[in-house]
């Protein structure tokens, strides 16, 4: 898990590929990729880049969903995945907007 300063630089990589994997939409991070229900990650693993060893960032609103999505991820076999530590309240709270709210 990062906060939001190593999050951005993280989310900026080239080939990196973020998603928002909080339910209900409650806003995106500028630069989201994808929106996947934390508990539709298996069951929408065609959305996700095939290469397992593809760069993931992902995100929720304070953490518990990003969590839960890290794990099956791991599961489904991707090997780096980087975590915003508190999620877009976390976000906000460091004075950077969401999109799409």
């Amino acid at each position: 898990m990062v906060d939001p300063d190593e999050f951005s630089a993280v989310i900026a990589e080239p080939n990196r590929v973020t998603v928002n994997v909080h339910v209900p939409f409650e806003g995106d991070i500028a630069g989201t990729d994808l929106s996947i229900p934390f508990d539709q990650i298996a069951a929408q693993a065609g959305r996700l880049p095939a290469d397992r060893s593809t760069r993931l960032a992902i995100y929720c609103r304070s953490g518990p969903m990003s969590a839960i999505a890290a794990e099956t991820l791991r599961d489904l076999g991707y090997t780096d995945i980087v975590e915003l530590r508190g999620g877009m309240r976390a976000w906000q709270a460091d004075g950077r907007p969401l999109t799409g709210v």
